[in-house]
């Protein structure tokens, strides 16, 4: 029996782990966190051989030398190398460049209504307070899956979910809550609770206020060093990080030992750039790119790209559906996020039920880590497709899928509050924030949420 060694704990590889496909779901339930040892490099190596593969590699001759290479003490960097230089096959279907100019060059045509409707101050405040709400919901069981989610709901006696949710003690199902949970359950918060997608969006605000519209990659990898903890970030935002500190300048800091640079880190990073550009697509797309770009590639981009761009068009329009599509308009036609959201959109005209629908993502991208970028914009997806424009039902739709529940729940708050403003957002859900965030990121704990709206509106004078 082989040890794999992962991120701060070890999982058992037995004999009955025999087929790739076993080996990279055993991979990725390996703890995202890590110290500075060889087998974090091992680690690293083995996401890698699976980003590869997603990327359009075949990885068949990698794994037969990995196997050999993992048993011995050198061989890593030169190993490393060789997965960098595997080519793409000759049939990959997907043209997904990291450019910007060639992102622009490779959106499909689609109409879409530029503009702000209604009250812009209401709607600002409103996609704040929904992105918050929508967070904290989902803050208590991230990483969970839909079915955990489900027996814990049925085993409450609240089945299906529709407001936040209890904290059991003992917890009745074999799953542990998030280390959050006692802190984000319904009654024991009184304002929004930590967490680094509420994170994100003030170090948009600190990046745009400390260096104006025209802000660079580097200058987003000033502020995280100088404002945000390394302990608090995580994937490739850790991984980025740390290539900064290294003395690594963008591009090189999304892809130097960066096997996580299509997750969900960028996607989750968006929402600001969005509100800033309320009402235009493009314009909010162009303005996250630098964002996405310093630890991000490919689809990992395009996550942040498309969640802004979205966001954008929120403002404009009283359809989620048509906001979703305003995303999709931003990114490459020919790439895995691009086709996996226009499958999950036609799956609207199948199933009546949610529920079905996510049965067919699973089916399909399933395979993806759960804080990968495309499956959990399918779970975006879907709130905003069988939500009804309902703040509720659509967060809740959103959480209920399970993976990244609370980057989910966040990014349709946004959109919906964006919609609706903040006077139509129901006070069950918006009431027990209190207006209040607390923050890692310095100078911003404790702030009031209506006064990041109004440093958001600052921007658009």
């Amino acid at each position: 029996m082989t040890k794999i060694h992962g991120f701060g704990r070890s999982i058992n590889d037995d004999d009955e782990v025999k087929t790739w496909q076993q080996k990279k779901n055993v991979w990725n339930t390996l703890q995202l966190s890590w110290d500075d040892t060889l087998d974090e490099l091992d680690d690293i190596i083995r996401f890698e051989i699976i980003q590869r593969e997603e990327e359009g590699c075949d990885v068949q001759e990698a794994l037969s030398k990995w196997e050999v290479v993992e048993q011995e003490e050198g061989g890593r960097e030169e190993f490393l190398a060789y997965l960098e230089s595997l080519p793409l096959k000759s049939d990959w279907p997907y043209e997904e460049p990291s450019d910007l100019e060639a992102i622009m060059a490779s959106r499909p045509t689609i109409d879409h209504s530029d503009g702000v409707t209604g009250d812009i101050e209401d709607k600002v405040l409103g996609a704040w307070l929904g992105r918050c709400g929508g967070c904290q919901l989902g803050k208590p069981v991230e990483g969970w899956s839909y079915e955990d989610i489900e027996a814990l709901l049925q085993a409450a006696g609240e089945w299906p979910l529709r407001q936040y949710f209890p904290y059991l003690d003992p917890n009745p199902i074999d799953r542990a809550y998030h280390h959050s949970a006692k802190e984000s359950t319904r009654g024991n918060f009184e304002c929004m609770s930590r967490d680094d997608d509420i994170d994100y969006m003030l170090m948009a605000i600190a990046v745009l206020e400390g260096h104006s519209l025209n802000y660079q990659s580097a200058d987003v990898g000033k502020e995280w060093v100088e404002r945000f903890p390394y302990g608090m970030v995580y994937t490739a935002e850790k991984v980025t990080y740390r290539n900064i500190v290294n003395g690594l300048q963008a591009p090189a800091t999304a892809t130097y030992r960066n096997p996580f640079r299509e997750w969900i880190g960028a996607q989750i990073r968006a929402d600001v750039f969005g509100y800033v550009k309320a009402g235009d697509p493009e314009a909010a797309a162009r303005l996250s790119y630098n964002d996405a770009a310093l630890s991000h590639v490919k689809n990992g981009i395009y996550g942040e790209l498309f969640a802004a761009a979205m966001i954008a068009g929120s403002f404009g329009t009283d359809d989620p559906v048509a906001a979703l599509r305003a995303g999709m308009g931003q990114i490459p036609e020919k790439s895995r996020l691009y086709e996996a959201l226009q499958f999950t959109i036609d799956l609207k005209s199948q199933y009546s039920d949610w529920r079905d629908a996510h049965a067919v993502v699973m089916d399909k991208y399933g395979h993806y880590h759960r804080v990968h970028t495309i499956n959990n914009a399918c779970f975006v997806a879907l709130g905003l497709l069988y939500g009804e424009n309902d703040y509720g039902t659509t967060i809740c739709i959103a959480v209920e899928c399970g993976m990244d529940t609370d980057c989910n729940g966040a990014t349709v708050g946004s959109v919906i509050g964006a919609i609706h403003g903040a006077r139509a957002l129901p006070d069950e859900w918006i009431g027990p924030l209190n207006n209040k965030v607390r923050s890692m990121v310095a100078g911003f704990d404790g702030a009031s949420i209506s006064s990041l709206a109004d440093r958001t509106l600052a921007f658009m004078k």
